[in-house]
């Protein structure tokens, strides 16, 4: 396992449909030691920090074994490192086996796996694509989001190592499948409200599924 990009970007404005929106979903590939500290990696900010960024999302991994899928997908030939807004692009890590609550050591950096993605329209200004979200939801390519356990640095070529592995067993596949997919599973729902790692916004949208079963 190992990070093939690392990548960062600012905030920008963009002009889409008549107003302006500002997002730094634009990331760039950077060479060398790059410093991760407990809200972001160095050169990269979040735009909208009341649904990107804080403790639990500091930073963003996406499997590069999923930009081939994208490719045929989409129907495009170029598609760089970074293209889904993803701070770390990934090799050997995929969404089924990964957990919430694993610890991963990249570098001199240890982080937590927090959650899934779930994209918001910017997604789609990135693409250029109306369908965009729904796409990404629809294929359960989500990657995750990751806290900082510990700060330090790392660089495009670290191996990836897993620092600790969460007991539960429950997936980032597995949130995927009771949001993306609206799968009705009492039992993983259950089990997903009881991990730790798992951020509270969540638990209690899960709780609520477990009391409105038909809804």
């Amino acid at each position: 396992m190992r990070v093939v990009s690392v990548n960062v970007g600012r905030p920008r404005e963009m002009d889409w449909r008549g107003r302006i929106v500002r997002t730094s979903i634009w990331k760039s590939p950077v060479n060398g030691p790059t410093p991760v500290s407990l809200l972001n990696l160095e050169g990269d900010e979040q735009s909208d920090l009341s649904v990107h960024g804080g403790l639990e999302k500091a930073a963003y991994a996406y499997p590069h074994e999923h930009y081939e899928f994208w490719r045929r997908e989409l129907a495009v030939d170029d598609l760089p490192p970074g293209a889904f807004g993803e701070n770390l692009t990934t090799e050997g890590l995929l969404e089924q086996d990964v957990r919430i609550g694993d610890r991963l050591r990249v570098g001199s950096v240890e982080f937590l796996v927090t959650q899934p993605r779930t994209p918001c329209f910017k997604l789609g200004i990135r693409f250029g694509r109306d369908d965009m979200v729904k796409r990404f939801l629809r294929s359960g390519r989500s990657g995750f989001y990751l806290a900082v356990v510990r700060e330090g640095q790392l660089a495009r070529g670290a191996s990836i190592d897993f620092a600790g592995r969460a007991d539960h067993g429950v997936t980032v596949a597995d949130i995927n499948s009771l949001y993306a997919r609206d799968i009705d599973n009492e039992d993983l729902l259950r089990r997903a409200i009881e991990v730790p790692a798992f951020p509270e916004n969540w638990k209690e949208y899960f709780r609520k599924r477990l009391s409105t079963p038909d809804a």
